[in-house]
């Protein structure tokens, strides 16, 4: 984690306990000294090994990249691929996402990523879900208007919930496929890992896009 230290922004609780942080802890990133220009930021929350984000960040060098990773060692693999391959444009936030807005300004960010999150099917944890009423106001906060999330799932049911949560949370759906590899929007597509396993099982892998409502554009 030293070694990686430039690219780190933020690490664990800043707080006794994730409620209290959320409340009361607030540390906002500067992106103009944290990248070192103005440019345009995204988010990816739950990075994993970071092969997603590398591979965004390559491909569109004008934008800036922060990704979320709660878990050290996952977050870990995925900020040494950045330093090795060298790029430039990604920062790491290894955090729960509920503690977002502890570091993230209002209104700053483009774009959210929400690649296989898991889908937590237990009725019981539906507030965990990255996709439930919870974190969409999370996102709501941090979104600039007419920002977007962008969803890739294999779970059927669980990209059914996200459906209906971003409607019901005031967002428009577009891009909406059950079979990305086979579908419009399949060109540009970054494969990531788990993606490239669910497809070789030749199951589906369902896409959307989710924009803030006029409502929300404020």
């Amino acid at each position: 984690m030293e070694a990686c230290a430039a690219i780190l922004v933020a690490r664990g609780k800043p707080c006794k306990n994730l409620k209290e942080a959320a409340e009361n802890y607030r540390a906002l990133i500067d992106y103009s000294a944290l990248f070192g220009r103005d440019a345009p930021v995204e988010l990816e929350i739950g990075c994993g090994n970071g092969a997603f984000i590398a591979e965004l960040a390559k491909r569109r060098p004008e934008c800036d990249f922060l990704a979320v990773e709660v878990c050290t060692n996952v977050v870990l693999t995925a900020m040494e691929h950045v330093q090795r391959e060298g790029i430039p444009n990604v920062r790491f936030l290894n955090i729960a996402a509920e503690i977002l807005p502890c570091y993230i300004p209002e209104k700053s960010i483009g774009r959210i990523y929400l690649n296989f999150s898991t889908p937590l099917p237990e009725a019981g944890r539906e507030k965990q879900r990255l996709t439930s009423d919870r974190f969409l106001a999370i996102y709501k906060r941090l979104l600039r208007p007419g920002g977007e999330i962008v969803q890739k799932t294999d779970s059927a049911p669980f990209f059914d919930y996200s459906l209906r949560k971003f409607r019901e949370n005031g967002f428009e759906v577009k891009e909406i496929t059950r079979d990305l590899h086979h579908s419009e929007y399949a060109e540009g597509n970054i494969v990531t890992e788990y993606e490239a396993n669910f497809s070789a099982k030749g199951i589906p892998i369902c896409r959307a896009v989710a924009v803030l409502g006029q409502e929300d554009k404020k």
